[in-house]
């Protein structure tokens, strides 16, 4: 496992050993407001680095004397510094595929979906199955899902996979349909949907488990496709300024690889992964585990409990306002949940449980009590996490804080669901979306992240959602609650101290405090003052990794 921490200073600065404070640090960072997220001493104006840990944060006048000859000298040039932000959610995998594979993100119709495809087919002249995503329907001029008609226009007898941003749907052309074997009488797999058009034809589209219907027609990556994909991500994570990443349903197999890479220096990013729950036979036989340097640690598995809202896969209470007769889907089931909850709490595994709905995430809480109930001190101490926690009954925000569960939320959700959620839900259901505020206000520990590859996965898109509670072109309404906004401070902590809470490195991680490991982030915008409408329009000028600068642009 890691390196034990060195001792954390108990006064600002002043607590720098004296042989520390003479020898000249490997780096020292100034020249521009330096936020440390600890609340004694919220700001500086340099931080120093040796070794890989922090050895002084101050002032510019005392950081002086740490610069020698050998020192790297970085002026920030009027950025602000942060303690390196981690994304608590993200695939990272798939972030890296995004980059390689047919991208339809920011597609504004169907029609664009289709000409995109067309381009894509003249550019590359595939040969076998083409598979892509990132499509999402919200706003789109047709106002509805991607069919198969859409993709017939341009491929008649290709399989085409294309999956639905969310990842929990896809639409597929005929010839893939075809393919696997799909007409209108092949049922839906449980924890699945396979929709119809009002005349009873397919249109293409499956949800949730009905995607594995069409897996078979999408081979396996090669071990050098893996490899090219998570070089790619670890280049886009890291020019976004995430110094870390909480990877969500990682299979077993990339664990080694992961492992492998690191010990070939390929890992700049810091890697917490949550390995996917049907594959973690050998993580509870072996406990956690990490690399010597501890930048891949692999201490968590991650479990479905519904699907998306966007989908109507969340399962509902109520039926969904907008298709009165779907209350969404339970993905797995609930004697399998049970099962691998007895085993992760039994082996010190912590789980993170995929939950959307209010039925979804009261369901996970009813599970997650039932576990602790056979040995309470252990659910205390476990951190279990319930992921997105979306939609949540007002009278189940209480039970975050008193069952010890974590909230690991994505702002950015809720702006991107502004534009659809009030149909799925209705106004009274709104009063528990997205209630990041009350869960803080409860007692809970909230952490941040993006979801990318579904959203786009920057860190200043995510800090701009939690504090303005408003899309991108700055509009809400009273209907989205902005009292769940967070303050400025509130929003950090989502990202730095919380986020390491949720994977056991707060005495690490989280903060810029003497004797932490050296992750930061540097943005050009200053998050703690700038105008809301400035926030998106920032970018990464840093990020730095145990000392090592793994971004710069400045």
């Amino acid at each position: 496992m890691r390196t034990p921490a060195l001792a954390i200073a108990a006064t600002f600065a002043l607590a720098v050993p004296a042989s520390a404070a003479k020898a000249p640090a490997d780096l020292v960072i100034w020249g521009g407001p330096i936020y440390t997220a600890v609340d004694a001493h919220p700001k500086a104006e340099a931080v120093a680095v040796t070794h890989g840990r922090i050895a002084f944060v101050g002032g510019k006048a005392a950081a002086q004397a740490l610069v020698g000859p050998k020192t790297k000298l970085i002026d920030l040039k009027g950025a602000a510094l942060f303690p390196g932000f981690t994304d608590s959610h993200a695939h990272l995998r798939e972030i890296g595929e995004r980059e390689l594979t047919l991208n339809l993100e920011g597609s504004k119709s169907a029609a664009e979906v289709t000409q995109r495809l067309k381009a894509y087919i003249a550019d590359h002249h595939p040969t076998g199955p083409i598979v892509g995503g990132g499509w999402i329907e919200t706003g789109w001029p047709e106002g509805r899902f991607l069919d198969r008609a859409d993709l017939d226009a341009v491929a008649p007898t290709t399989p085409v996979v294309l999956q639905r941003a969310d990842g929990h749907a896809l639409t597929v052309n005929s010839a893939a349909l075809k393919a696997a074997g799909i007409d209108e009488t092949t049922p839906a797999p449980a924890g699945g949907q396979i929709l119809k058009g009002a005349d009873g034809k397919l249109t293409g589209m499956l949800v949730d488990n009905a995607m594995a219907l069409v897996r078979p027609l999408q081979a396996a990556p090669t071990r050098e496709q893996r490899l090219a994909a998570y070089r790619a991500a670890f280049r886009v994570e890291t020019a976004y300024g995430w110094t870390g990443v909480h990877f969500m349903s990682v299979d077993w197999a990339d664990v080694a690889l992961l492992e492998q890479m690191d010990q070939a220096g390929e890992t700049p990013l810091r890697v917490y992964n949550a390995v996917v729950g049907a594959q973690a036979g050998p993580l509870f036989a072996g406990g956690p585990r990490a690399t010597p340097d501890g930048r891949i640690t692999t201490r968590a598995i991650k479990l479905f409990m519904d699907g998306a809202l966007g989908s109507r896969g969340a399962v509902l209470f109520a039926p969904y306002s907008d298709a009165p007769g779907l209350t969404g889907t339970f993905i797995t089931d609930p004697a399998v949940m049970r099962s691998l909850m007895a085993k992760a709490l039994a082996s010190g595994i912590q789980v993170s449980t995929h939950a959307i709905g209010d039925k979804g995430n009261a369901t996970a809480l009813d599970l997650y009590e039932e576990t602790f109930k056979a040995n309470p001190a252990a659910g205390k101490a476990a951190r279990w996490r319930i992921e997105h926690a979306q939609i949540l009954r007002p009278a189940d925000i209480p039970r975050f804080a008193a069952d010890h569960v974590i909230a690991s939320m994505q702002p950015s959700h809720a702006i991107g669901d502004f534009h659809f959620a009030p149909a799925r839900l209705g106004k009274e259901r709104l009063k528990g979306a997205y209630a990041w505020q009350s869960l803080l206000q409860s007692g809970a520990v909230v952490v941040g992240g993006s979801d990318a590859p579904v959203e786009r996965g920057a860190p200043l898109i995510e800090y701009y959602a939690a504090v303005a509670r408003k899309d991108l072109k700055g509009y809400s309404d009273a209907d989205w609650h902005p009292e769940e906004r967070l303050s400025r401070a509130q929003a950090l902590k989502l990202f730095t101290s919380s986020a390491a809470y949720a994977r056991f490195a707060e005495t690490d991680l989280g903060t810029i405090a003497v004797g932490k490991r050296a992750d930061l982030s540097g943005f050009s915008v200053d998050l703690m003052t700038a105008p809301e409408a400035a926030i998106p329009k920032g970018h990464a000028v840093l990020t730095v990794v145990e000392g090592q600068v793994v971004y710069e642009n400045r």
